[in-house]
């Protein structure tokens, strides 16, 4: 599903009340805010007061030398307030932009990094990370630029028209006809770039998410030689989005031709009232050149306001989106009001009665009433065929789900009553496909406990059989190991993943085909070290390769997500059935026994 098929989904009314929601972002700075609201106004004001100098510049050309230098003197005064006042607005505004945006991403990223895999199964990284950016970077644009100068240029238009009345009553009359000719086109073609701004911004995310995707599987997309076809994909995706930001621009661009046209068209049309009144005697040149300063001043605000009302709306349609991830329900939350782990922690797992579907296949049980209590030191096998429930069974641990039904226990406490960083601190966690940061290999060991020292991190990596590979690397334990750990073979990457988990030193153990990708001598290595790890633990192992499980204290079969039968490997292949036949086909090559 794109990004544009996802958001067809949401209410159409796109408004730039949306902006509402930087309130909160913005409440700790109302300091800032009132100061560069002061020297907003100020420089408005000393704006508005610049053509009054101006006329009395005019006026009086003829009045004598001396009268003539204190005008000049006070315009230049003026001038000087302006420059200052502008320059404190900026440096607020721009500071304050920078503030909030910092503050959103941050926000935005604690959030995402707590929600549950049920969020990433509706939407792609690769849009997360458009929104922590691209729309975070309009938002910056607006309340770090854009709202400032709309705000002093209302004050401008407002002023204006208030001084332009005073002027000459009779040619803001004929000014205030042209107004609405110009707002018209604003809010009718306002709203068709509106559209078209969010229209961009989700071709934008859907861009960023396939990039994201085609690079994070580089090297498969390479071997299945299907270059061309991602290229095709990524472009067409990509013109998508430029035929959406080629329709923006052209109506922004129509949009600014038609204003603009007719606020000068206006303005001309004024002017030859006013040369004629001129000529008439009915007013002065001072008064005239500072009339035609402020119909300037007042046509130039409504010109920027309408190219800023377009940035406007881009940066509510980014508020929109930044505001829907952080209102997000998640499935998992923590509970308000948490019990504590019993202390010490003995690691004494129930499941009881347990039915689960993942939220994108709800009609189809991965889990169908799995009761299953795993002693506290006890190491326990869970076997069976791919789609059986066994690594389904270690997310829910996890808590990275809740269950449909039943309950999932840890020393008597269910998990949905503690907060998920209470009890996952007891739990070790070697993963299947194995995590590796762009970070050194010091670093990627000691990411299982950030306060161990170098000796604890060298001593798990001799336990898991990595640090003779580590040791060769150019720099030992300080190497880089690049983006995904790139320098690594599938084993290398497993066995950091193993010595992660044993600096962990946590009371459970969950290993997720730990050893999968290992040669037949490391497998033996870290399969020593996992067994002594695993003493006094309670262990959990999913495995295909049966031989890693045979010495186990208990093995659980599972099909379906039903478990099938229970026992010791010998006992189980005694009994016949599914683990029997999985032994026969793996330990004979498919021969009968």
């Amino acid at each position: 599903m794109t990004a544009i098929d996802h958001n067809e989904e949401r209410a159409k009314s796109r408004r730039v009340g949306a902006l509402r929601g930087l309130v909160p972002f913005l409440a700790p700075y109302r300091l800032t805010i009132v100061a560069a609201g002061v020297a907003l106004v100020a420089t408005a004001a000393v704006s508005l007061v610049l053509p009054i100098a101006v006329r009395r510049v005019v006026d009086g050309f003829m009045d004598g030398a001396e009268l003539l230098d204190a005008y000049f003197a006070a315009a230049l005064g003026i001038a000087a307030l302006f420059a200052v006042g502008s320059g404190v607005r900026f440096y607020l505004v721009t500071r304050l932009g920078e503030r909030v945006v910092a503050d959103i991403r941050k926000t935005l990223f604690d959030r995402v990094l707590g929600l549950s895999p049920a969020f990433y199964e509706r939407m792609m990284t690769g849009e997360v990370l458009s929104r922590l950016t691209t729309d975070t970077t309009l938002i910056l644009s607006v309340v770090g630029s854009s709202i400032s100068v709309a705000l002093r240029n209302a004050l401008i238009l407002v002023g204006g028209l208030i001084l332009l009345a005073l002027t000459s009553l009779k040619l803001t009359g004929l000014v205030m006809l042209i107004v609405p000719a110009v707002i018209v086109p604003i809010v009718v073609m306002g709203r068709r770039l509106r559209r078209l701004s969010r229209e961009t911004q989700d071709w934008i995310a859907a861009s960023s998410g396939n990039a994201s995707e085609a690079l994070l599987a580089v090297q498969t997309v390479q071997a299945f030689t299907h270059e061309d076809p991602s290229r095709r994909r990524f472009a067409e995706i990509t013109e998508a989005s430029f035929d959406a930001t080629r329709r923006r621009i052209a109506t922004r661009a129509a949009m600014t031709v038609i204003v603009i046209f007719l606020a000068f068209a206006g303005i001309l049309g004024v002017l030859w009232v006013g040369a004629n009144d001129v000529r008439a005697g009915a007013m002065t040149p001072g008064e005239l050149v500072q009339f035609v300063i402020y119909a300037v001043m007042v046509a130039g605000s409504v010109g920027a306001l309408s190219e800023i009302w377009g940035e406007v709306q881009r940066a509510a349609g980014a508020t929109e989106r930044l505001v829907e991830i952080l209102n997000t329900a998640d499935t998992v939350t923590d509970p308000p009001r948490p019990v504590a782990l019993p202390v010490p922690v003995r690691g004494d797992i129930r499941f009881e009665d347990v039915h689960f579907a993942y939220p994108t296949r709800p009609g189809q049980a991965a889990l169908d009433g799995v009761t299953l209590h795993v002693r506290p030191g006890e190491t326990v096998a869970l076997v069976g065929p791919s789609g059986a429930g066994k690594s389904t069974i270690l997310q829910l641990l996890l808590r990275f789900y809740d269950p449909d039904r039943g309950r999932i226990l840890l020393d008597g406490t269910d998990l949905r009553d503690m907060t998920r960083a209470a009890f996952r601190r007891h739990l070790a966690l070697v993963p299947q496909d194995p995590v590796i940061f762009a970070a050194s290999a010091r670093e990627n060991i000691r990411f299982g406990r950030p306060d161990a020292t170098d000796d604890e991190v060298e001593a798990a990596a001799r336990a898991a059989a990595a640090h003779d590979f580590i040791a060769a690397l150019p720099q030992g334990y300080d190497t880089a190991l690049g983006e995904r750990g790139m320098l690594l073979s599938g084993g290398q990457k497993q066995r950091i993943a193993i010595a992660r988990a044993i600096l962990r030193d946590a009371p459970v153990l969950i290993l997720d085909e730990a050893t999968s990708a290992l040669d037949a001598e490391s497998e033996r290595a870290v399969q020593q070290a996992v067994e002594r790890l695993a003493r006094g633990r309670t262990t959990l192992v999913v495995a295909h390769r049966l031989a890693t499980v045979k010495q186990a204290d208990r093995i659980v079969v599972l099909d379906r997500g039903r478990i099938v039968a229970t026992g010791t490997h010998d006992v189980l292949v005694a009994e016949g059935g599914l683990y029997a036949r999985l032994a026969r086909l793996q330990f004979t090559g498919g021969r009968a026994a």
